[in-house]
This record gives structure tokens, sequence and C-alpha cells, in this order.
């Protein structure tokens, strides 16, 4: 039985899949409903989990080589939020391109979690290392 780290099974799974430079997307609670990818919901009540609670999870054991975010997320959230991501991708490159580009992204994923963030913009895509 696993004690520690994460614990999901279909987290564990999805991310077992997950190859060099394939991508996985970490989704709030308005993301579209993409049908052709493998989504885990993991929503539970508004705020509950965050973008940024699965990112620093998978970090424990994913390395991670770039990221993306819509550049509406820089307008529409504080400064402290726009901390907060930073600092969880630490060290990894950032692109920030318009929202409209992001989910043209998308559709190439290995996998989308959909958590019940309420952050604007506070999507991600992660891409293997």
């Amino acid at each position: 039985m696993l004690e520690s780290g994460i614990l999901n099974p279909h987290i564990l799974s999805l991310l077992a899949r997950v190859r060099h430079t394939n991508t996985l997307v970490i989704a709030d609670r308005g993301f579209p409903f993409w049908p052709a990818i493998e989504t885990v919901d993991i929503s539970l009540v508004d705020g509950v989990p965050r973008v940024l609670d699965v990112l620093r999870a998978i970090r424990a054991n994913y390395v991670l080589g770039h990221a993306w975010m819509a550049e509406e997320f820089q307008g529409a959230n504080t400064s402290r939020t726009r901390r907060d991501f930073s600092a969880a991708l630490a060290g990894v490159p950032l692109t920030f391109e318009p929202h409209v580009e992001f989910k043209k992204r998308v559709p190439r994923a290995i996998g989308l979690i959909r958590t019940g963030d309420t952050v604007q913009y506070a999507n991600l895509i992660i891409e293997s290392a």
C-alpha cells in the first residue's frame, strides 16, 4: 500500500504513461472537456484541490522540461498568485501565450487533470523533460 506521494491510482497511471517531451494538462474547474483526452477529474468543491497542489505533488517525481500558461493569467491575478505559480515552477522555462493558442496545444497532451481551482487562467501544460 502506498503511504506517501500521490495516492490517486488514476493520476499514477496517467503519469506512468507520460514519456520524454509528452505533455500533461493541469486545469481549473472551468476548463472545457476534451473528449479525446483522458481526463482525471479530482475536483471536489470550489478551490479544492488547486492547480498548485497538483503541480507540487507531481514535481516530486516528474522532471519538467517546459511549461505553458495563458498570458491572460498575468493580468487577471494578483502579484501573490503570480509569485506562487512562479515559485512552484522554479527552474522550469515558462512560456505565456494567448489563451486561444494555449488551447491549441491541449489535443496533443497525454492527459488532463481537472482540479477545483477557481484562479483565473490557472491552467498549465507541462512537458516532461
